[in-house]
């Protein structure tokens, strides 16, 4: 525990890039109420974890984390143990079951209200929790009421770098695919007003920010409506294009069958907005797709990467898939891995099945894959997806490439460089079409953006060199030419282009 006047928070944050977002807006109140970061927990006054319910891993190591913390709140019991987001709205009361000595559970809805229970806590109030409704437990309007917004004033100090940011669209879910449990543990779908965005996105980028990331569980859903005007994802794209000081924009996660035309046509047209979409298929198979509702057939699926592709064909598109649901047969995995192999993702982010409760498929479906079935599984997609990337990036040797330098490379992160400004260190950044590019340069390039001459490409990464005048180096649209055409893409046999139903 701290011995000084200041108030030290220690935060944990897992989970997807909402969590992120949340754990910076919720610090940077602490920080407006006195509170300062501390890197250690030994030294914390308080020590919260911003916590994902989507795998049952992720909720582990929480409970496993609450268990370490448990003797140093028997040594300092002014100690405040606070478990935030996801897990907090699901299991609620069961944590202080678990756990007695956590003070403060706090869900997604009510992140808002963080500064003011921590007071209370202070003052001798006793435990606190704060969650939303159910989404059974009232109406419509009555759960929505109960979830929401937190986007308060941005602090540029606790963004990972000051130069690139998140920024919400939207809260909640409406998709109620069958394995997923985010509809219930952050609500229904709620979007934010595209004035507000914008005016976000200004403040951001007089704070130094040049890449702006837009976020929501189903990204491209996003629509809101205000005197008979309706405004889209596309239209949001618009808006951010034309501000002075932002060079690129960014959009995950987005959902296959709300991948519109005139937002295809707004990534194309648009010159700020990355070449780069993350649109999850999930699974190969059109039964397994049917048993995860999510709503459309593997045709569908390849008819969007065919809208997409004949629009840009050099965009990069990557992937989530789940292998080990419910009932999954070796015939129906073989169909991920056939997906994998033809549609070369730039990268797949692959999970094996974690049974939810709360969710249609732990309610209704047995979770009957062996875990050692689900391991190979895994391991084979994991492959497949590998060999995919390899290839993928080995299109990029010898040619140049725009990237925004955003800091340290992991190797050089723990090795703790500290070169000074014009020494050479190992940076890393992103390509426009949101490859990984390392490379030695000096530090004082960190947010900037440098043109990159690849010299090399592995599975994951991209290394080159800050270029001078190369005339040799191949142009860009050469190059994303050669990739894969929509006209190279097969669709499974398996799949006809119909709609499939939700329950």
């Amino acid at each position: 525990m701290s011995m000084s006047s200041t108030k030290r928070l220690f935060i944990e944050t897992v989970g997807c890039q909402m969590n992120v977002l949340d754990s910076e807006l919720v610090v940077a109140a602490l920080r407006r109420q006195g509170w300062d970061m501390t890197a250690t927990m030994a030294d914390a006054d308080a020590i919260f974890f911003n916590t994902c319910s989507v795998r049952q891993h992720a909720e582990d190591k929480i409970y496993s984390a609450l268990g370490r913390v448990r003797k140093q709140k028997q040594k300092v019991p002014k100690l405040i143990v606070g478990v935030l987001g996801c897990m907090a709205q699901k299991d609620q009361e069961m944590i202080r079951a678990r756990a007695p000595w956590v003070d403060l559970v706090v869900g997604p809805g009510q992140l808002h209200r963080v500064p003011s229970l921590v007071d209370l806590i202070q003052s001798g109030s006793g435990p606190q929790l704060e969650v939303s409704l159910d989404r059974k437990s009232g109406s419509r309007l009555e759960v929505v009421d109960s979830f929401e917004s937190y986007d308060p004033d941005r602090d540029a100090t606790m963004r990972p770098t000051p130069f690139q940011a998140f920024v919400r669209t939207q809260t909640g879910c409406d998709k109620f695919c069958a394995f997923c449990v985010v509809p219930r543990v952050r609500g229904p779908e709620q979007a934010r007003p595209p004035h507000a965005i914008i005016a976000e996105a200004e403040k951001l980028v007089a704070e130094g920010c040049r890449e702006i990331t837009l976020i929501g569980q189903t990204v491209n859903s996003y629509r809101w409506s205000d005197g008979g005007k309706t405004s889209r994802l596309s239209d949001l794209l618009v808006g951010l294009n034309a501000i002075d000081g932002l060079d690129r924009i960014k959009f995950v996660t987005n959902y296959p069958r709300d991948m519109t035309t005139d937002l295809i046509h707004a990534v194309r047209d648009l010159p700020k907005v990355s070449h780069y979409i993350h649109v999850p298929a999930q699974h190969g198979s059109d039964d397994v797709l049917k048993r995860m509702k999510r709503g459309y057939t593997i045709g569908q699926y390849m008819e969007m990467l065919g809208r997409l592709r004949e629009a840009i064909p050099h965009a990069a598109v990557s992937s989530d898939f789940i292998v080990g649901f419910c009932g999954e047969t070796d015939e129906e995995f073989a169909l991920s891995l056939e997906l994998v192999k033809t549609v070369k993702f730039k990268n797949s982010f692959i999970f094996k099945y974690s049974p939810r409760p709360g969710t249609k498929a732990f309610d209704r479906q047995a979770d009957d894959v062996p875990e050692s079935v689900k391991k190979e599984r895994n391991r084979l997609l994991q492959e497949a997806q590998a060999g995919a990337s390899l290839e993928g990036n080995r299109r990029f040797v010898a040619s140049r490439q725009q990237v925004l330098v955003e800091g340290l490379s992991t190797r050089d992160e723990r090795q703790a460089v500290d070169p000074g400004p014009d020494g050479l260190a190992q940076l890393t950044g992103r390509t426009m079409c949101d490859r990984i590019v390392v490379f030695d340069a000096p530090l004082r390039l960190i947010g900037r953006l440098v043109d990159v001459e690849i010299t090399s490409a592995g599975a994951w990464s991209l290394a080159g060199n800050v270029a001078d005048d190369l005339a040799n180096a191949v142009p860009l649209d050469h190059l994303e030419q050669s990739g894969p055409s929509v006209h190279q893409i097969q669709v499974p046999a398996q799949s006809q282009p119909q709609v499939a139903q939700r329950s």
